[in-house]
């Protein structure tokens, strides 16, 4: 097992019937909190695509924190993907669909040179809605997605199809 494994197990908390009767919410709080833990865990999360990317992409809003410390961890800059109505100036949307009705994120349109190479990183994975949305405003900006990077999988929900054919990294599977 490695480091970063090693402090997913023993950090994570599951808190049960949150945020609504019937599911398991892992909270990675305590992950964040340790400084050991989370460097383990940002160097793990980028380390299959080193050298193939230039910046690293953060998803609003748990992933801001996992792609601003792999950012500065690999000294690459830090893009942030925002829900709808938080980026002043020209935007490009991209709206998905969620069990409960809709959801749009943005980006800063011109923000970076086409063909830019762009990680992105985010907490969990699981119906693959928001990450899917987010490669998909990645491309539409005229950037490319070298890959996708999380902490936690929740393969039985099968995000992972709905991301192909990107690289989908996950460090652990629930």
């Amino acid at each position: 097992m490695t480091d970063a494994a090693t402090h997913l197990h023993r950090l994570i908390r599951t808190i049960p019937d949150f945020p609504e009767p019937g599911i398991q919410f892992r909270d990675l709080t305590p992950v964040l909190a340790d400084g050991p833990a989370l460097a383990s865990v940002v160097d793990a999360l980028v380390e299959p695509f080193a050298g193939s990317y230039d910046i690293v992409a953060g998803v609003e809003a748990r992933g801001f924190a996992l792609a601003a410390a792999a950012a500065a961890r690999s000294e690459h800059g830090l893009l942030l993907i925002r829900k709808a109505g938080k980026l002043p100036g020209e935007t490009i949307d991209e709206s998905y669909t969620l069990e409960y009705g809709q959801a749009t994120l943005q980006v800063h349109t011109g923000q970076l040179p086409a063909g830019t190479r762009v990680l992105l990183v985010d907490d969990v994975l699981a119906t693959g809605g928001t990450l899917g949305a987010s490669q998909r405003l990645i491309e539409r900006a005229g950037w490319h997605l070298a890959g996708t990077s999380v902490v936690l999988e929740l393969d039985r929900l099968g995000g992972r199809e709905r991301l192909a054919p990107h690289e989908v990294h996950a460090l652990l599977f629930l």
